[in-house]
């Protein structure tokens, strides 16, 4: 994995933070020195924290888990859909529709709407509809391709979450702390790293940097689904060569262990010392012997 430079953050303007006045205590231990009254963030410590982060994200993928990215700011939600759509992970720019994690059977609802208006309209009965109900059907069907249509193929809850700018976007966060959801996110100096489990200082306003780091994030996640599908087809192989290595062996005891009737019927072997030797044998299974007192008459 590519590790991020100290001048390529430089160059995209990571290092800048909020004015002095707007800062988070929490972040002084990212905070490298202050100028012209803007506080001025330590990118060696983003360097470090970029890499952690990226190291899990690839392992959460390589696990064959989904993350979500959660960008509805305008500078990001561009940047955001272009990259992540290359991974083939779901997203969200346009708005974030209150309880999707906490309440997420009624977001599969929606998206299961909207495929059944897809179904509809790809129906003849389509045609047979006036002219104002196929446009409120293609209105609405536009609506929840807005906000739906990336989390489409989003059938359960993520195993990780990615955030730009965690101020804006404080109820995706709030929800995935509820659900004990991992969060990534890019931090300012106007926010506070502690609610976030992977903070990545830096500018989070700049389209540079948002680019820089969300692209950072993508790589991982490329690397991550490569290892995966590197070693389901290695396992596939090994498989296929256990397969062709011989004929199959067979436990001549285990085949000896059941017998079966003419009719198809299992029978049960006869344990040493048991009563009844071939007529217990053939007894059908699950029929019990009503109880009485043994012949000879009462016991003296």
């Amino acid at each position: 994995m590519a590790r991020t430079t100290f001048e390529e953050l430089l160059d995209a303007g990571s290092h800048f933070g909020h004015l002095k006045r707007k800062w988070n205590p929490n972040m002084a231990p990212y905070i490298f020195m202050e100028r012209n009254g803007i506080h001025i963030i330590d990118l060696y410590k983003t360097i470090a924290k970029i890499d952690e982060a990226a190291s899990a994200l690839k392992q959460i993928t390589k696990s064959g888990k989904k993350v979500l990215f959660v960008a509805t700011k305008k500078q990001a939600k561009e940047i955001v859909a272009e990259h992540v759509k290359t991974v083939a992970m779901p997203y969200v720019t346009e708005r974030w529709p209150g309880g999707m994690l906490t309440n997420f059977a009624t977001i599969r609802k929606a998206v299961r709407k909207m495929s059944s208006i897809d179904k509809l309209m790809s129906s003849p009965s389509y045609t047979n509809i006036s002219k104002r109900e196929r446009l409120q059907i293609a209105r609405e069907r536009a609506k929840l391709e807005k906000n739906l249509g990336s989390i489409a193929d989003l059938s359960r809850l993520p195993a990780a979450i990615f955030v730009v700018d965690i101020s804006k976007e404080h109820i995706a966060i709030a929800e995935a702390r509820k659900l004990n959801i991992p969060t990534f996110a890019i931090v300012d100096t106007n926010s506070d790293p502690n609610i976030v489990d992977f903070p990545i200082p830096a500018n989070d306003d700049a389209s540079k940097s948002i680019s820089l780091i969300v692209g950072k994030m993508v790589l991982a996640i490329e690397e991550g689904l490569m290892e995966r599908k590197i070693d389901r087809d290695k396992r596939a192989e090994d498989e296929r060569e256990e397969g062709y290595t011989g004929p199959r062996s067979f436990d001549l005891d285990d085949e000896e262990d059941e017998e079966f009737s003419a009719t198809g019927e299992r029978l049960r072997k006869p344990v040493a010392g048991e009563e009844g030797g071939e007529e217990g044998r053939r007894s059908k299974p699950g029929v019990r012997k009503p109880l009485g007192k043994k012949p000879g008459g009462p016991r003296k």
